[in-house]
């Protein structure tokens, strides 16, 4: 297979003019990336701050308004107090309380008594995330209490085990840290297969593939041609991405450049052969973008690891996500940003990002017309 440079340079020169002269690859490669990581960075947060909560209560002795003032100690929550359930539930229907936390009449007489209380917790299992964290902030503040109660009767609080906590990589907990690595891979699974599903089709839409058929153009030549401008225009947009992400939106970037580019340019590779594939079958722009979205852009998003996570899915659904090079990408940028360089993982799932690479380019090379070869 004999490459002639001149004419690699002359086709990618061609397709350059084109990526120029077209808007819409500007509007997806620079306006559409800035945009979707505002979007992903503060539309989506995971983060719950303070939940609002309602208390009905039931018993007016000491020992039920301590406990409400250790709710109202509490940063995370925000309280609506009632005696009676009718306006706390009506509010929760409304969706402007998370969760109800019912005091029993009871509950001052069974202290006295030395008897264990109890309380009601009541959550909105619409969002059982939230609902979780209501559960948990409750439970953490009843704990809290029967150690004050513990403590003013003398008796002793000391545990038989003390927990550390440390978390790694992202010790502040801030759902936007992961998100926004997951969703540049989004971003140029976008640039890598849509874009790319669209050159070879527009060649045969246009008329220009029968002229090129003409020359003496190779099919590696083509191909070629096809993938170097969209590479540069992957790495302008990565750049983007990760100028947004680290100087405005303050995510930390622990790794290095050489490898983020090394790593992309990986990705990039299996993408594009994905759209480029796509592109050669089916001649057409507009059934080549709809079907770049549907066997691309949202596997990337469903299957990839970014919204759900993998481990939690069926068997079939896991195997079915080995195929979709996103996941694989996703892995590597939230080790690159949040861990930094860890080598094992990193070229792990970037000889995986290799072996989608060879598949999907190889089956393009054998699907391009052989005639571009026969002269």
């Amino acid at each position: 297979m004999q490459i002639s440079m001149r004419r690699l340079k002359a086709m990618c020169r061609k397709e350059s003019y084109q990526i120029i002269r077209d808007p819409s690859n500007a509007l997806i490669a620079i306006v559409i990336p800035i945009l979707l990581l505002f979007i992903f960075g503060y539309g989506i947060n995971l983060d719950t701050g303070r939940l609002h909560i309602g208390v009905v209560s039931q018993s007016q002795g000491q020992a039920s308004q301590n406990l409400l003032t250790t709710f109202h100690n509490s940063p995370y929550i925000q309280l609506s107090i009632s005696e009676h359930r009718a306006p706390l539930k009506a509010m929760m229907q409304k969706g402007s309380l998370r969760g109800i936390v019912v005091i029993g009449p009871d509950f001052d007489r069974k202290v006295i008594a030395g008897q264990t209380p109890s309380l009601q917790i009541i959550t909105d299992g619409s969002d059982p995330n939230t609902a979780r964290f209501v559960q948990s902030y409750v439970q953490s503040i009843w704990q809290i209490w029967q150690s004050q109660q513990e403590s003013a009767k003398g008796q002793s609080v000391n545990a038989l085990i003390s927990a550390s906590e440390r978390v790694w990589f992202n010790p502040a907990a801030i759902s936007r840290h992961f998100i926004i690595p997951g969703a540049i891979s989004i971003i140029m699974t976008v640039i890598g297969t849509i874009l790319t599903s669209l050159v070879i089709a527009r060649e045969w839409e246009s008329g220009t593939m029968e002229a090129l058929l003409a020359t003496r153009l190779t099919r590696a030549e083509l191909l070629l041609s096809k993938l170097l401008p969209y590479y540069v225009l992957g790495l302008i947009a990565m750049g983007l991405c990760v100028v947004v992400a680290v100087g405005f939106m303050d995510v930390p970037f622990r790794g290095s450049l050489w490898l983020l580019t090394l790593t992309t340019l990986l990705f990039l590779t299996s993408s594009m052969g994905i759209g480029l594939l796509i592109s050669t079958l089916t001649k057409n722009q507009f059934n080549a973008a709809m079907i770049a979205l549907n066997a691309a852009f949202l596997p990337a998003i469903m299957l990839s690891g970014f919204v759900f996570e993998i481990d939690s899915m069926p068997a079939v659904i896991q195997l079915a996500s080995y195929i979709v090079p996103a996941r694989y990408f996703v892995s590597i940028l939230k080790t690159i940003f949040l861990a930094g360089n860890l080598g094992t993982l990193i070229w792990i799932n970037s000889l995986y990002l290799i072996g989608a690479s060879v598949i999907f380019i190889g089956l393009t090379y054998w699907k391009t017309a052989a005639r571009l070869e026969d002269r």
